[in-house]
């Protein structure tokens, strides 16, 4: 008997139940949050750019970062992050909205982050499609004159074949139309998709910007996990098993819990302070 095509759709979709943390629902606009989002926070000297945060697929800009926001302000960061790609009605998951309407939100909302603390530019930090759905941002919306870095951990840079689900949507009728109706989010990840070749046309990055792109060798939703490295002069690909070899974090637990990531976060935002990214770095 024939697999049904809405079950490979919810293989396609099972990232949904492992990202998203239960917690309150999160508000349009910036996330409610504790120890960030306060648009009264000015900048350091040590740390005079704002982090903005970038939540992945199913998830929402509190849920995404209740451990790397705290962290990164105990380091004196002003920290932020905001819900983008909410279907109607829908104030809980984010990230199913066409992309390149939730990149024309993040270039707002940093706006917004970039007005409120004087900043002339901003680092962003994203998770799976927050890693890659800047690139739109920073391409064809004018974000490479307000950001001075992009950390991604885990992005889909080009796209992911799921571990080979989404080769099998041409085999179901229907499958790929609905996608692109209901969920063009999800859709516009696909390994390949318009959305992707317009994306990548001429080049991962831009000049002016700096990018640092953190992968694991255990991810099983965006594979092949090679794929999200970046190409460009000004690029840093860490494979996390090369900083710490018994660090087993897939793809939802580098984003929401790997402090090893987050150190190299760190690092990337602060590299003139930086220092050795090891498993150590889990308890420091």
């Amino acid at each position: 008997m024939k697999l049904p095509w809405r079950r490979l759709l919810a293989a396609l979709s099972l990232t949904a139940t492992a990202v998203l943390v239960p917690t309150a629902a999160a508000s349009a606009g910036s996330a409610p949050s504790s120890g960030w989002n306060d648009f009264s926070c000015h900048p350091s000297a040590q740390h005079p750019r704002p982090v903005v945060l970038v939540h992945g697929t199913f998830a929402n800009g509190t849920d995404n970062w209740l451990v790397l926001a705290p962290y990164l302000v105990d380091r004196g960061y002003c920290v932020y992050s905001f819900d983008y790609g909410m279907l109607p009605g829908e104030n809980l998951i984010g990230g199913l909205g066409p992309i390149a309407d939730s990149a024309r939100q993040l270039s707002a909302f940093t706006d917004r982050v970039l007005a409120a603390t004087h900043a002339p530019k901003a680092d962003l930090v994203g998770h799976s499609q927050g890693g890659m759905m800047p690139n739109y941002y920073l391409k064809f919306l004018g974000g490479a004159a307000k950001v001075n870095s992009l950390v991604a951990l885990a992005p889909d840079n080009h796209g992911t074949t799921l571990d080979g689900l989404t080769k099998l949507l041409p085999y179901f009728p229907g499958a790929a139309d609905f996608l692109q109706d209901n969920t063009p989010g999800l859709a516009d990840q696909v390994a390949g998709s318009p959305f992707i070749r317009t994306l990548n046309a001429g080049g991962d990055t831009v000049p002016g910007v700096h990018y640092t792109v953190i992968s694991t060798l255990y991810d099983e939703v965006v594979t092949p996990y090679t794929t999200q490295a970046l190409s460009g002069p000004d690029v840093h690909n860490v494979l996390l098993q090369n900083l710490c070899a018994v660090d087993v974090s897939e793809h939802v637990a580098i984003g929401l819990t790997d402090r090893i990531a987050f150190h190299e976060v760190a690092n990337s935002l602060d590299p003139a302070h930086a220092t050795a990214t090891n498993c150590l770095s889990a308890v420091s």
